[in-house]
């Protein structure tokens, strides 16, 4: 018989044998080993074989015919493999790791052969072996998982495929540290960072000589504002490459983040001569130069970049998002002219477009400036989590359970210190000069925006399966909530280095979670700074904010609405703790700012400060995107910035409805507030 001939009696054997699967697995077992008497080794018929077995029972059984099989023909790879698995299955590792150690020997580059070794050896607690197999795994998956990487850069039909399929082959394989990796970086570029950072974590705990891997876990930490954790992997891998500079440098970046400065500029000094031509390192660099006033220092870094990559837009954003810098028209042609290519990816045209927007703003060009604003935030939308009807009900959830009797019964728990002072509201509202008013004050220490109340907040939404937040926290006892209060002071310690009795945690987010703070730090307090609505939500749609970050600011219908329900809620703790939250509205402040500042440090129980009206001159790190602006006296333009672009805004006012009418009134939410607040409803200093 010829090949051909060959060919199509095997066909026609391992058919009849597919057939005979569903109906009688003793006879497609028969035929199975008829087949591999003929053609040793042949993947189909051991596939079928094995797969007879299993729907007899008889993993055994299996094993036996294998084991005669390996016993035949020794130097077959499938043979050895297949019989790993079922050895795996029946709980004898040891015997699996022999045969897939076998496969491997035979066969060095397949790649479920190192990951199913890899299993094996972790759960005999052979933890250095396995880490070694995983590398391997890693080495031989790459043209296997090739396929899938093309199809995930490619349409958003074919990316969603491709992700599908990567979940689909980690639910079969939830070690298999390729998969994980790939995953992880799609949810990076969707800015999910929790879920990257889960992903990560397998692929560290298989892998975890997998420097690149590690590089991105400490990115994804630093981005979740854990910046001690970002510095530990990353002096993780300096202890086995240390003259990784790259790694000083994402170092420096994340001392800075803790306010440690002296530190991270020593770094960055030590590392500058080896990443002369390396983007990353110059982008950071100019990020900490802004974050210590040093803006002259910090244009130069940008513009180091732009000469290295001129089409890289996170840099030409940054010079914008100083906020005080002025583009000449050159750059603005550059721009104009990078925006053209086709080979610009979306990120970087995201900024572009944000940027080339800010600078024609300033031009006065409002009509282009407004067409290059709504294009960067039709480009960022999509790759945003953000749904306002769900975030209205939530809201609904937070006033349900915050009623003035759930407060009145939990009257004296919580940790009993005074020392933090909440900023809470919208973003660009204000925030970061109500905390430059307050950190210039000798008792009071400005940090940043802390992550640490909502790392308690993601706790308690996961300690009791079916119970949410905020629902669970009726379960909770004195007890707990002042330990709770105290963890949160725990956490904040890293941050604070001055000393000083107060301390500001300025998240605009946690408006949220006035309740929380009432109840683990009863005599905290909560400042909510409140500007214009219209103003206040044009202006975050202005802004190119980290991705993952306020993902309602880039539709401005979704901005008019979650300002809405910001001030439902507000108004809700208005209501069931009276005098609680102390209002600053920013037009107040620019216009009569003495006035307003006695009235915030009154509230805040301390003594009138020359030095908080000379705010601008207090130096100190400022980590947000007003960090120019604070440094400078207070500037009232003659025509808000939102006026100019007022003919494109009727979304927004149309989802603002009457909390626009009447600003800086609150209407008649159903929370029990009356129908119309007065524009300073909480204002008292106890």
């Amino acid at each position: 018989m010829d090949g051909g001939e060959t060919h199509t009696t095997l066909s026609l054997a391992l058919s009849e044998a597919v057939r005979n699967l569903a109906i009688d697995p003793v006879a497609a077992g028969d035929d199975a080993e008829t087949i591999l008497k003929s053609v040793p080794g042949q993947q189909q018929a051991l596939l079928l074989l094995v797969a007879a077995f299993r729907l007899r029972g008889d993993l055994t059984g299996a094993c036996t015919a294998l084991e005669a099989m390996v016993l035949a023909n020794p130097k077959l790879a499938a043979t050895h493999y297949e019989l790993g698995l079922l050895l795996g299955d029946l709980g004898r590792h040891r015997e699996a790791i022999g045969h897939f150690s076998q496969t491997v020997d035979l066969e060095p580059g397949h790649p479920a052969a190192w990951r199913f070794l890899g299993n094996r050896l972790m759960a005999v607690g052979d933890l250095e072996a396995a880490a070694r197999a995983y590398a391997r795994h890693l080495k031989s998956s790459v043209r296997e998982l090739k396929q899938i990487e093309d199809a995930a850069g490619g349409s958003e039909e074919d990316a969603a495929k491709a992700d599908n399929m990567l979940r689909q082959s980690l639910a079969l394989n939830p070690t298999d540290v390729m998969t994980a990796r790939m995953l992880a970086q799609r949810e990076l570029w969707l800015g999910h960072y929790r879920e990257a950072e889960k992903l990560l974590e397998i692929v560290l705990r298989g892998a975890p000589d997998f420097v690149p891997a590690r590089q991105e876990y400490a990115f994804v930490l630093q981005q979740g504002m854990k910046w001690g954790e970002a510095i530990a992997q990353l002096d993780t891998i300096l202890r086995s490459e240390p003259e990784n500079a790259l790694c000083d440098s994402l170092k420096a970046w994340n001392l800075v983040m803790l306010g440690e400065y002296e530190r991270a500029f020593a770094l960055f000094d030590r590392v500058r001569s080896k990443l002369a031509d390396s983007v990353p390192h110059w982008v950071n660099y100019g990020h900490a130069l802004r974050t210590v006033g040093r803006t002259e220092d910090a244009v130069r870094a940008y513009r180091k970049v732009l000469a290295l990559q001129p089409g890289f837009g996170l840099t030409w954003w940054s010079l914008a998002n100083l906020k005080t810098y002025r583009f000449s028209p050159a750059e603005i042609e550059e721009m104009r002219s990078q925006l053209e290519r086709d080979d610009l990816s979306d990120e970087s045209r995201c900024h572009l477009e944000f940027a080339l927007g800010s600078a024609l703003e300033a031009e006065e060009q409002f009509a282009e400036s407004f067409a290059h604003y709504r294009r960067g935030n039709v480009l960022r939308r999509p790759r945003l989590s953000h749904d306002s009807a769900e975030f209205a009900e939530r809201v609904a959830r937070y006033k349900a359970t915050f009623t003035a009797e759930f407060f009145e019964t939990r009257t004296g728990f919580g940790c009993q210190a005074p020392h933090p002072i909440f900023i809470v509201g919208m973003p660009r509202a204000g925030s970061t000069l109500v905390e430059q008013i307050l950190a210039s004050h000798p008792a009071v220490e400005g940090t940043a925006e802390l992550p640490d109340l909502l790392s308690i907040v993601s706790e308690l939404r996961s300690l009791k399966d079916g119970v949410g937040y905020p629902e669970i926290l009726k379960d909770l006892d004195a007890a707990d909530f002042c330990a709770r209060g105290e963890q949160y002071l725990g956490l904040t310690r890293a941050q604070r280095k001055l000393g000083r009795p107060f301390f500001t945690d300025k998240a605009p987010q946690n408006f949220q979670h006035g309740g929380l703070i009432q109840l683990i730090l009863p005599h905290a307090k909560i400042i909510d700074a409140r500007r214009h609505p219209m103003a206040c939500c044009f202006s975050g749609y202005k802004q190119c904010f980290q991705m993952g970050s306020m993902p309602h600011t880039y539709d401005l219908t979704e901005a008019g609405l979650f300002y809405r329900n910001y001030v439902d809620l507000m108004a809700h703790y208005d209501a069931v703790l009276p005098g609680r939250v102390h209002r600053v509205f920013h037009e107040d402040i620019v216009r009569q700012p003495e006035t307003e500042i006695r009235r915030l440090l009154a509230y805040c129980g301390l003594p009138f400060d020359e030095s908080c009206l000379r705010f601008y001159e207090t130096e100190r790190g400022v980590r947000t995107a007003s960090s120019e602006q604070v440094r400078r006296p207070i500037y009232r333009p003659p025509v808000e910035p939102w006026r100019q672009y007022e003919k494109w805004l009727d979304p927004l006012k149309a989802a603002l409805g009457d909390v626009l009418d009447i600003y800086p009134s609150v209407p008649a939410f159903e929370s029990g507030v009356g129908s119309h607040e007065s524009p300073h409803p909480s204002t008292s200093s106890g």
